[in-house]
C-alpha cells in the first residue's frame, strides 16, 4: 500500500490525513504480521534442517535417559536428521533445565523435562535458576510411568505390608535410596511413609544407576526409582519388587501396586515431556508436537515402551501446559508434607 498526503490546513483535511496515516500504519502492521507468520510457517515446514539436541537433565541409564534415547532415535528416523541426546545432570534437573531456558528459541535445543524439573522444583528450591512455566514453551508429553520400590533379594520383607511391619518394629533401622533429594522417587516414598506411619532413613543418590548398584550390592536394602531403570535387574533376579507407585502396572508384568497393598487411591505417575525455550515460534512447537504424536503412536514404539514399563502420552502444546499446571499444584502438597527445602 502506497501512503502519501498532500498539505491541507483545513480541519477536515487534518482529520482525513490522520485517518489515512492510521490506515497506512494498520495496513503495514498487518502486512508485517502476515510476512512473519508466513516466514514462521515456511521455517516449520523445513524443520529440522540440521541436528536437534535434546537435553536430558540426568545421568545416563536412568528412566529419563531411556525415554530420551528412545524418543530421539524415533524422531531422528522421521526427520532424517541426527537427534543428539546430551546429558546435563545435577541439582534435580535444574542445571540442564536452566541451560535450555537460555538457549536460542529456534527448536534446535529442547529439554526432556520431568516431574522434578518442571513441577516439583518450583516448590523445592528457594532459588530456582529458571521458571518451569514462564521460561519454556510446552511441546508434548512423552510418557508417564511407575516408580517402583525394590529390595535386595536377601531383604526379609517380600511385600509392602511386611516392609511396614519391619520398619515399625525397628524404627530408623532400615534405609532406602532414591534418585536424589526432592525427586519424584524421594517424595513418592515420603508420601507413603506419611500415610503408612512408618520410618525409613533416606539416602539420596545422584541418579538411579548408582543407587540401584548399591541396593544390589547390599549397601542399602531398599530403593525407589523409575521402573524402566530397575526392570532389567528385576528380570535378572537381582532385585525384587515391593510395590509400584501407580494404580496399574503399565509394563504388563503383574507387579504388585502400592494401592493394592492397603493404600487405595495411592497413584503417583512421574512424567517426562518435551519443552522448548520460551518464544520458540508456535509453528515449530506445533510441528515438533505433531511429530512426537506420530512416533509415539507407532505400534513398534508402543510395544517398546510397554516392555520398559512406560505409557506413551502424546499431547498438544495446550494439553501439555494444562497437565503441567495440575502437576505443579499436586506436588506443592507433597513437598510441604516432606518438609524438604533446598537452598
Amino acid at each position: 500500500m502506497k501512503c502519501s498526503t498532500r498539505q491541507d490546513d483545513s480541519t477536515m483535511g487534518s482529520r482525513m490525513r490522520r485517518g489515512f496515516i492510521k490506515a497506512c500504519w494498520l495496513s503495514a502492521t498487518l502486512l508485517g504480521l502476515g510476512m512473519t507468520a508466513q516466514a514462521s510457517a515456511e521455517s516449520a515446514a523445513s524443520f529440522p534442517s540440521r541436528p536437534v539436541t535434546i537435553v536430558v537433565p540426568f545421568t545416563p541409564g536412568g528412566p529419563t535417559d531411556i525415554v530420551g534415547r528412545s524418543l530421539g532415535a524415533a524422531l531422528s528416523k522421521k526427520w532424517g536428521q541426527s537427534v543428539i541426546i546430551e546429558n546435563r545432570p545435577g541439582a534435580g534437573g535444574d542445571i540442564g533445565s536452566a541451560m535450555v531456558a537460555r538457549a536460542k528459541p529456534d527448536g534446535y535445543t529442547l529439554i526432556l523435562g520431568v516431574t522434578g524439573s518442571h513441577a516439583i522444583n518450583k516448590w523445592l528450591y528457594k532459588s530456582l535458576p529458571y521458571d518451569p512455566q514462564k521460561d519454556f514453551e510446552p511441546v508434548s508429553l512423552a510418557v508417564i510411568y511407575s516408580n517402583v520400590i525394590v529390595a535386595n533379594p536377601n531383604f526379609p520383607a517380600n511385600n509392602l505390608q511386611e516392609l511396614i511391619a519391619l520398619a515399625k518394629k525397628d524404627p530408623n533401622k532400615y534405609s532406602y535410596g532414591s534418585d536424589g533429594n526432592g525427586t519424584a522417587s524421594n517424595l513418592s516414598m515420603e508420601l507413603l511413609k506419611e500415610q503408612g506411619k512408618f520410618k525409613l532413613v533416606h539416602v539420596p543418590y545422584k541418579g538411579s544407576s548408582p543407587m540401584l548398584n548399591d541396593v544390589m550390592g547390599g549397601t542399602v536394602p531398599l530403593g525407589i526409582t523409575g521402573l524402566p531403570a530397575a526392570q532389567p535387574m528385576i528380570k535378572a533376579g537381582r532385585l525384587k519388587v515391593i510395590g509400584l507407585t501407580t494404580a496399574q502396572d503399565y509394563s504388563g508384568n503383574h507387579y504388585p501396586t502400592i494401592a493394592s497393598q492397603g493404600f487405595p487411591g495411592y497413584d503417583i505417575a512421574p512424567f517426562s515431556a518435551i519443552f522448548a525455550p520460551k518464544n520458540t515460534p508456535p509453528a515449530i512447537v506445533a510441528k515438533i508436537s505433531a511429530d512426537m504424536a506420530d512416533v509415539l503412536n507407532q505400534a513398534d514404539m508402543k510395544d517398546k515402551m510397554a516392555k520398559l514399563g512406560l505409557k506413551p502420552m502424546p499431547t498438544t502444546p495446550k494439553q501439555t501446559a494444562d497437565f503441567q499446571a495440575k502437576q505443579i499444584e499436586q506436588w506443592e502438597k507433597a513437598v510441604k508434607i516432606s518438609g524438604i527445602s533446598i537452598d
